[in-house]
């Protein structure tokens, strides 16, 4: 991601349903960033029975430092999820015209996750009717952790 001109990485934890667990913000890509965004994830939500990730070799490092290198896996299209969760993200990240600020950034990448997390149902998954339900308890909810 570009920042006021210069690139930045967002860090991102999907778990298997397709829900971001944590974004992070980071101006480099290495094994020291990758091991700080992944005890983070493990002391908020524990440990992983597996990791999936690209082939990046911070990755691998950080995993190897951890103990934890037989739980990564790689493959051509296993970390699809993630990627696919990062388009609402991006679409939204275009709307507001980018970035100036990393804090700004990292701020919204926190928020915008947790929301569209409680939104985000399967519509593909279930019927008008259930999805008109879930989606009204949703918006309900909201509305009460708004109000007060």
């Amino acid at each position: 991601m570009k920042v006021n001109g210069k690139r930045h990485n967002l860090w991102r934890a999907v778990d298997h349903e397709g829900e971001v667990l944590e974004a992070v913000v980071s101006k480099r890509r290495n094994k020291a960033s990758a091991l700080k965004f992944l005890k983070k994830l493990m002391k908020r939500h524990g440990k992983a029975e597996t990791v999936t990730t690209d082939r990046f070799a911070s990755y691998r490092a950080a995993l190897r430092k951890l103990g934890a290198t037989e739980k990564q896996q790689t493959g051509r299209w296993l970390n699809n999820r993630v990627e696919n969760s990062h388009l609402p993200f991006r679409r939204r990240e275009r709307a507001m015209q980018r970035f100036r600020r990393i804090r700004s950034l990292q701020t919204f990448a926190a928020v915008h996750s947790s929301v569209y997390n409680h939104f985000n149902q399967e519509r593909s998954l279930t019927s008008r009717h259930t999805f008109k339900l879930t989606r009204t308890a949703a918006l309900a909810e909201w509305r009460q952790l708004c109000s007060g």
